[in-house]
């Protein structure tokens, strides 16, 4: 295992089109670190700059104490696991996960025990003589992951490898693959457009957008820090709803007022925000800090919003409201399923406004609570 460091990294296509911009960033060893974002982000372009698939412009990449931005990539001593699991169809998963063994001129007992320990912990040791015509998607996908643990690399690189799978596969897979990294204890770089799998699988996420990194941190630190109101929509699911509105002051409280409703900014919210009144914000709840009127711990008959509901979710002990108010047409809230709540029914969400973020307008607009803090 061993560090991987990126320091100013950008990359320039032909065109002038700036897949990545400046991304500084160090990943310790043995730490499991996702890169996440909307596609076109430029996170799979950053993990190909890694393995040496894609020439930098610009900054340096290091694995290890070694620069590596001229080293080939069979020689930066890395195992890439890709999307489509690149396995070759005419040789039996045997051949495929010691092919690139073979090649290094190992001794055949070595290979032999490198293959057979790998296919232990991935639970494929009885699939050995097959093709990979004979196996199901979940299996492929263990077929490559073996590929890369025989090679005991410096680091893992994962580019979308569960994206192919069904649901129910790639929640199995996920745990999976967390296993195994808790048992290799190598260094991994792991890229995908799933947020809830970033949240599951990193010890740290790094959240991208047009080639630029928006926030870099622990997946609860994120979720519940978000640094910007991009961060803050992308990550949860379903995402966090944004209502427009101003900054207003009335008799020693501060109200974020929206025009038909207004709302109490409490505790450290009024205090980073004191003295913008008349600000325009945007201000962020997550659905699940939303109840309705009269039921849950923090609900009561204070900052409420009005909603017409257009469709209801149900999800097993809670179900998701897709509602309606006179100046957000798209608002999501997640509530106690126990609850006789039907299309088109009027009814009122209570806020839990320890819960809320406010925003500067805008797509990027920063956390202007989070930064005060």
């Amino acid at each position: 295992m061993a560090k991987v460091v990126l320091d100013k990294v950008c990359k320039t296509f032909p065109g002038g089109v700036q897949a990545v911009r400046n991304v500084d960033l160090c990943i310790g060893e043995a730490e499991f670190i996702v890169l996440v974002g909307p596609s076109g982000c430029g996170k799979s372009t950053t993990l190909r700059m890694v393995a040496g698939l894609e020439e930098i412009t610009s900054g340096t990449i290091s694995i290890g104490e070694t620069v590596v931005n001229n080293i080939p990539p069979k020689n930066r001593d890395i195992a890439m696991v890709f999307q489509n699991y690149a396995l070759y169809p005419h040789m039996t998963v045997y051949k495929n996960m010691a092919f690139a063994l073979k090649l290094r001129r190992m001794p055949r007992a070595e290979i032999d025990r490198r293959v057979r320990g790998a296919a232990a912990i991935l639970g494929i040791a009885d699939l050995l003589d097959r093709k990979p015509k004979a196996l199901s998607g979940g299996q492929r996908q263990r077929v490559a992951v073996g590929r890369a643990i025989v090679r005991q690399p410096k680091a893992f690189l994962f580019d979308e490898p569960l994206s192919n799978l069904d649901a129910k596969l790639r929640v199995e897979m996920r745990a999976e693959l967390k296993r195994l990294h808790q048992r290799l204890a190598t260094t991994t770089i792991y890229v995908t457009h799933d947020q809830e799998e970033a949240m599951t699988l990193g010890d740290r996420i790094v959240v991208m957008r047009d080639g630029l990194v928006h926030q870099c941190g622990a997946p609860l630190e994120v979720y519940n820090c978000p640094q910007n109101r991009f961060v803050a929509g992308f990550v949860g699911t379903p995402p966090m709803n944004f209502l427009t509105g101003r900054l207003a002051p009335d008799n020693g409280n501060l109200y974020f007022d929206e025009g038909s409703v207004r709302i109490r900014l409490v505790g450290p919210q009024a205090a980073a925000l004191a003295g913008q009144a008349g600000q325009e914000v945007v201000l962020g709840v997550r659905p699940e800090a939303m109840s309705l009127s009269g039921q849950g711990r923090f609900a009561g008959t204070q900052n409420v919003l009005p909603v017409q509901v257009a469709v209801v979710e149900p999800l097993g002990e809670k179900m998701d409201l897709f509602a309606s108010s006179p100046r957000h047409p798209h608002i999501v809230a997640r509530v106690d399923a126990r609850t006789d709540v039907h299309a088109g029914l009027s009814l009122q969400l209570h806020l839990d406004m320890r819960k809320t973020h406010v925003f500067e307008p805008g797509p990027a607009g920063r956390n202007l609570v989070a930064e005060k803090q």
